[in-house]
């Protein structure tokens, strides 16, 4: 009897070997080379876009978007959310108040009507497409809103030691309108497909008034200037992405400045 128990462990004992010995092949090749499984890097997008604006008053601005997140449900609704940073204030032009030149503010009337303006930006922005389609023309309504901070000049005598210094103020601003694209491309290159797109839209901002008048303290102001802008441009990968705006003030800032406004911009993208 205790010979047979010996005998129907020992078979027992080799099926089981057996079967763990058939089954290594399956199982740890794939362990043992680890280079078998790649893994995509995950890039965060990180100053990977930005743009220079050049106004026809000679002012350039130059900025870069810091990173971009989606908030809400993944695959379902998602409010797009923007950092920009790294805005000029007129800084390619003589700023200086040495010599009885005083600060300007001119700047602050094209920053009032432009969405991405100021020294830091944070807002939301996207197309909501009328209609759901795999063909690049469509039309869709165009939504940006968000708050800034924008700087400003004190204004005074010369003779005054506080003219001309910089006084950083908050302004929130909201922005509606209509949005049409569709495909433009190289003559040579059909594969490269990009957009052409038209845009109006109308901009409304607000500031403080008792913030604006720490810099300009003789201003009548309720803070609040509105306006609309029509514009377009043209975007291919690896090729081009400009556009140009013109911009109407309906209730304009308490500043002098020239008209009409407009802007060209130079956009650029560094993503892989």
């Amino acid at each position: 009897m205790q010979k047979k128990r010996n005998i129907y462990l020992s078979v027992l004992f080799f099926i089981i070997f057996s079967s763990t010995a058939k089954a290594q092949p399956i199982i740890y090749p794939a362990l043992s080379k680890p280079d078998t499984l790649k893994f995509k890097e995950y890039k965060p997008e990180i100053f990977t876009s930005g743009f220079i604006d050049i106004v026809n008053n000679g002012q350039v601005n130059a900025s870069a978007r810091f990173i971009r997140l989606f908030i809400g449900e993944p695959g379902k609704f998602a409010i797009p959310l923007s950092l920009y940073g790294g805005v000029s204030n007129n800084n390619f032009q003589n700023q200086s108040n040495t010599g009885g030149i005083q600060r300007s503010n001119d700047h602050l009337v094209t920053q009032y009507i432009n969405p991405l303006s100021g020294l830091i930006n944070i807002s939301i922005d996207g197309v909501a497409y009328f209609k759901q389609t795999p063909k690049i023309t469509k039309t869709g309504f165009l939504y940006h809103a968000g708050e800034r901070i924008l700087t400003g000049y004190r204004t005074g005598l010369v003779t005054n030691p506080q003219t001309g210094k910089p006084t950083n103020f908050l302004n929130s601003f909201a922005t509606a309108g209509l949005y049409f694209q569709t495909g433009a491309w190289e003559r040579s290159n059909t594969k490269n497909v990009g957009v052409f797109w038209l845009a109006f839209r109308y901009i409304g901002c607000y500031s403080n008034p008792t913030q604006v008048k720490d810099f300009l303290p003789d201003i009548s102001t309720n803070g609040f200037y509105h306006g609309y802008s029509v514009g377009f441009g043209v975007e291919i990968n690896n090729l081009v992405n400009l556009k140009a705006v013109y911009y109407k003030y309906v209730k304009k800032p308490e500043i002098d400045y020239s008209l009409p406004i407009y802007q060209f911009s130079f956009n650029y993208s560094l993503k892989n």
